[in-house]
């Protein structure tokens, strides 16, 4: 597929006829591409099919394609995926059952809403690779059975169900009345007691790095316990019990799970992890106290986490902003924050804290124009996007802070064509405005042609349906396939020049 194609595939005012040629002489690249239309008729789509069975699977996902249009013998990807989206009929989930290719049934067992029938068929299954990918998802009642399943592969992924009930996850977490399973892919694989090389050389081993088993499977054992404690479901009495584990990611896990008792969380604030303080001041379930406490850790990667706990006193939250940049998005307690608490940290002699305020795309008007107008770059910067803002501020906050506000100042929905080509003129410190420019619906053609002396920004401007005419065909002739490509794809290409381009 050519460039130019490419475009002439994704351009939207392609008319249908053109589309047609297209898909008579497309190749692989390109049939795949124009699968990817919205404006396909089923005709067209078919037509896609026979020429490339492979785009029957994008078709399929994107509802070109009805199950009367597929044959699962002929195009068993393409049924597979529409059963995948729920459009396949029953008969095709139980067909496949049956299906020699273990990488087929292995997509079936990931199908939601299968019929019962087939779900029991694909737990006894005889490969592990099914019967697991069945168990990721798997309904309660098949899941407590697959917990005992003797392949510790299956039991991992039974942890990770959040459909399994809790009796099973604690079975799984603790081995407490489960026989202990008699497979792993390990013990499977290689003769044991054996540990796989994190650096093993050889091409044709699919075990992961670190596998271990001595005949306990311990590798596969871990990764149970870390899905599980992963798992909501699991009771907060039983997670507990894995506050004290050696390995620290699983302490982490503790920390942060959803049902940690409130008592549990001052053992874990002295952990000599940091990552595990982290999960634990983030966690929203800790109260007040252990976050006054967490908040004066030493390291800083802790307090930030902290910063994003839901639950946050806006007391604690001032005291941590001068500390660290949280970035430009607003945190969770800023976020839920009531209409008087956002007039508060408006008005904070903080400027991290009205940063963050500013970030927020729902404030009142007052408070929004009141942000647009404040000294520091930060918070103008993060208010500069916000719908609503007239030209007259975004003209002071540019003149006030300049390159720093620029990029943002064009992002506004609001901006208009003149601000938008002054901005263009900012140059040489204003690059990235450039690239946000010639994304903007209301750029004017002046403004897309300054973006055209960008790198970065001239496949962008390439692609603008407001870029005059005369520019776009000249741009069809680019030395930058991506700025040839936009150019084909242009929305405003004339008509006459597509068919001109179309084989």
């Amino acid at each position: 597929m050519n460039a130019l194609s490419g475009g002439l595939a994704a351009n939207p005012s392609l008319p249908s006829r053109l589309v047609d040629r297209l898909i008579a002489t497309a190749d692989e690249e390109l049939a795949l591409e124009l699968a990817y239309r919205s404006d396909l008729t089923e005709r067209q789509a078919a037509a896609l099919v026979a020429r490339y069975p492979g785009t029957g699977v994008p078709l399929a996902r994107a509802g070109r394609l009805t199950p009367g249009q597929v044959d699962p013998a002929e195009l068993p990807d393409t049924a597979l995926a529409l059963l995948d989206e729920g459009a396949g009929p029953p008969e095709w989930a139980r067909l496949f059952t049956q299906d020699a290719d273990t990488g087929r049934r292995v997509r079936l067992a990931a199908c939601p809403g299968l019929p019962p029938d087939v779900v029991a068929a694909l737990a006894d299954d005889h490969e592990v690779e099914v019967v697991a990918e069945l168990a990721l998802s798997a309904p309660a009642e098949v899941a407590v059975r697959l917990a005992g399943h003797p392949h510790a592969e299956v039991r991992c992924a039974v942890a990770g169900n959040e459909n399994t009930p809790p009796d099973s996850l604690v079975a799984l977490l603790t081995g407490e009345g489960l026989e202990p399973a008699r497979h792993c892919l390990v013990c499977d694989t290689v003769p044991v007691p054996f540990v796989h090389d994190p650096g093993c050389p050889s091409p044709d081993c699919d075990l992961p790095p670190g596998a271990d088993c001595d005949g306990g499977h311990a590798s596969t054992l871990l990764a149970t316990r870390e899905r599980a404690l992963r798992n909501p479901a699991v009771p907060g009495e039983v997670v507990v019990r894995f506050a004290g584990d050696p390995v620290f990611w699983i302490r982490e896990l503790v920390a942060a799970h959803p049902r940690l008792p409130a008592d549990a969380g001052t053992p874990l604030a002295a952990d000599p992890s940091p990552a595990v303080r982290g999960a634990l001041a983030r966690n929203p379930v800790i109260g007040t106290d252990l976050m006054r406490t967490l908040s004066a850790d030493a390291d800083p990667a802790v307090r930030r986490e902290l910063a994003h706990n839901p639950r946050l006193p806006l007391d604690l939250l001032a005291e941590l902003t001068g500390r660290f940049r949280s970035g430009c998005g607003p945190l969770p307690r800023v976020a839920s924050a009531s209409p008087a608490e956002v007039a508060r940290l408006a008005a904070s002699p903080h400027a991290g804290l009205r940063a963050l305020v500013a970030a927020r795309d729902d404030l009142p008007a007052a408070t929004r124009d009141a942000l647009a107008a404040d000294p520091d770059a930060q918070v103008a910067k993060n208010v500069a996007p916000h719908p609503g803002l007239d030209e007259a501020l975004l003209r002071r906050m540019l003149e006030r802070h300049g390159e720093r506000v620029a990029a943002r100042v064009a992002a506004n929905p609001g901006a208009t064509p003149l601000l938008l080509a002054e901005l263009t003129r900012l140059l040489p410190g204003a690059r990235k405005a450039l690239r946000v420019v010639a994304r903007h619906p209301a750029a004017p053609a002046g403004a897309l042609e300054a973006c055209l002396d960008d790198r970065q920004a001239r496949p962008l401007a390439a692609g603008h349906p407001r870029l005059p005419v005369p520019r776009i065909l000249a741009l069809l002739d680019d030395g930058d396939e991506r700025v040839v490509e936009a150019a084909a794809a242009n929305s405003s290409l004339p008509v006459q020049e597509m068919e001109r381009l179309v084989p």
